[in-house]
């Protein structure tokens, strides 16, 4: 079973801190689970969506600290209004480049448009794809067209069809080994905005000025608790892992946190990969690293 985290560039520091930790008590985390990746972008990056990118790690820095632990490491270029003159930016191929040249692990970018599909596709074949959940794809028919296609190797849907079991549990294997489902979402299950709030950041990565987007959804004033995210429908649980998605053949999971904070961040490696008996000891191992600043 696999976990894809947040934050490549942004929380590196904290990898950097929680990595070894990974690696030397392996016996404080849940034998059943991995990292399959870890995503993000950084800050100022043309190709950017979802969030905002606040990462400044130095990309070479990312790449050997993914290296160095065997991780697949995904761009976050799932901006939805890219143009034809937006495939020259030379921040992002040079990122591309990058990535591509590896040699240990493939890794791989998660894009909106199709235009980047198509030009990642000629341009930089050794990275895989991931069909972003900033499509908002909610009909479940479209969700499973999109699982067809071959340019992707996982697909994300949109959080509100996370409990549609009937129909997940009637997929053919090779189309559930390519779901990965957003597990932590705190948007309101019941919000029409979601698109026009990700087509907001993509503007803004673009380097439009627009209005900052304002979530009228119940609660979205408030910004992201981990305590509400729980109590959406949508919500994926360990137990949720563990008794229903795992046997219905699922192995893919997404966890929201570009933007929010180390600190936060932290509390989902806790809760989705570590045995509660052992929070303490990954909590104190963090928290004593003097070089890392969590607040």
């Amino acid at each position: 079973m696999h976990y894809h985290l947040p934050g490549l560039f942004e929380f590196y520091e904290l990898y950097k801190g929680f990595l070894p930790l990974w690696r030397e008590h392996r016996n404080w985390f849940y034998e059943w689970c991995d990292i399959g990746s870890i995503y993000g972008a950084p800050m100022d990056c043309l190709w950017g969506g979802g969030r905002v990118g606040f990462g400044d790690a130095a990309p070479d820095d990312v790449i050997a600290l993914m290296n160095e632990y065997g991780i697949s490491a995904r761009l976050t270029f799932s901006n939805s209004l890219l143009k034809k003159e937006h495939l020259s930016d030379k921040k992002c191929n040079q990122l591309c480049k990058l990535f591509s040249s590896t040699k240990k692990e493939k890794n791989g970018v998660i894009v909106h448009s199709d235009l980047l599909t198509d030009y990642l596709k000629e341009n930089y074949p050794e990275l895989y794809l991931v069909s972003s959940t900033t499509k908002v794809i909610t009909d479940f028919d479209d969700f499973e067209a999109e699982l067809n296609r071959r340019e992707f190797e996982y697909v994300v849907p949109d959080f509100r069809l996370n409990k549609s079991f009937e129909r997940l549990s009637s997929l053919l294997k090779n189309q559930k080994d390519k779901v990965e489902f957003l597990c932590n979402e705190c948007c309101d299950f019941a919000c029409k905005n979601r698109k026009r709030c990700y087509e907001n950041v993509s503007r803004k990565n673009l380097g439009e000025e627009v209005s900052e987007h304002k979530c009228r959804a119940p609660g979205g004033q408030d910004g992201y608790k981990f305590s509400l995210a729980m109590k959406n429908p949508a919500f994926i649980s360990i137990e949720d892992i563990q008794k229903t998605y795992i046997p219905l053949g699922f192995s893919n999971f997404k966890i929201e946190g570009r933007g929010l904070g180390s600190a936060v961040v932290l509390e989902f490696l806790l809760y989705y990969m570590t045995k509660p008996e052992c929070q303490l000891e990954v909590r104190e191992a963090i928290y004593l690293d003097s070089m890392l600043d969590l607040f």
